[in-house]
């Protein structure tokens, strides 16, 4: 197994992606450690079947805006699993769609702080106990394109963390890697609430690939960019949206 011995740490991983990293990482040996927030069932639910196939995981509820928050998760993990190997930053939101002429401050530093001051938070906590390893952090194809009507925040906040990364991996190399993915369509909730339906049918019209993603296409991505298989990879923003972007 590719991750056998390892400790791994899924923000988010409740639901959709992050629920499918959780399972993909365990299925390749990783003691996983999930953080939710609201998806308790599906998080319970994560941990049950990763526990049925034979492998270790719990879950535990946590605001990752929260300091007490983020360090009770990495101490629990630490504690229950002994080491600590694999960061998956992949808590985030969109929150609501506004454009900036009628958005309030508040919505602008909400924004923030759950995509980009949650990831430097669980980093700085994690850095502490890691000697090595991976950290796949979670932006966006917003990042790089400015997203859709109405998510100039979100945008902005995932860009930011695409530069982190590249930041991290030239700070924390050659012992740590750091890399993120930039999703697309993705079939999640992220997008049930977000995205009107015709512009999911356009996007299937238009990307040369003809779908939408799944979320397994993201967790083997995320697994490739947290074992060796890429060992000699760290700084990238991988795209992931089945052509519809090419950088």
């Amino acid at each position: 197994m590719k991750l056998a011995g390892k400790t791994a740490i899924v923000t988010g991983g409740g639901r959709d992606i992050g629920a499918a990293v959780a399972m993909k990482l365990a299925s390749e040996g990783a003691n996983v450690a999930i953080n939710y927030f609201a998806s308790s069932a599906g998080a319970d639910g994560t941990v049950a079947a990763i526990k049925g196939v034979g492998g270790n995981a719990f879950a535990l509820q946590g605001d990752l805006n929260k300091q007490k928050d983020v360090d009770a998760l990495v101490e629990k993990a630490v504690a229950d699993f002994g080491s600590l190997d694999i960061l998956v930053n992949n808590a985030g939101g969109l929150i609501a769609r506004k454009k900036i002429a009628e958005m309030e401050l508040s919505h602008w530093e909400a924004v923030m702080t759950l995509n980009l001051t949650s990831t430097f938070m669980m980093t700085k906590a994690c850095l502490a106990h890691m000697k090595s390893g991976s950290i796949v952090n979670l932006a966006s194809q917003a990042g790089r394109d400015g997203g859709g009507p109405g998510a100039v925040a979100y945008a902005t906040s995932k860009g930011a963390v695409m530069t982190m990364t590249r930041g991290l991996a030239k700070e924390l190399g050659p012992n740590i890697r750091v890399n993120a993915l930039c999703p697309g369509m993705i079939d999640t909730d992220f997008h049930n609430i977000h995205t009107p339906d015709a512009g999911r049918r356009g996007f299937e019209a238009n990307a040369p690939l003809k779908r939408q993603g799944h979320v397994d296409d993201a967790a083997n991505l995320v697994l490739f960019l947290a074992c060796d298989d890429s060992a000699f990879i760290t700084g990238t923003n991988m795209d992931l949206n089945g052509g519809m972007l090419f950088s």
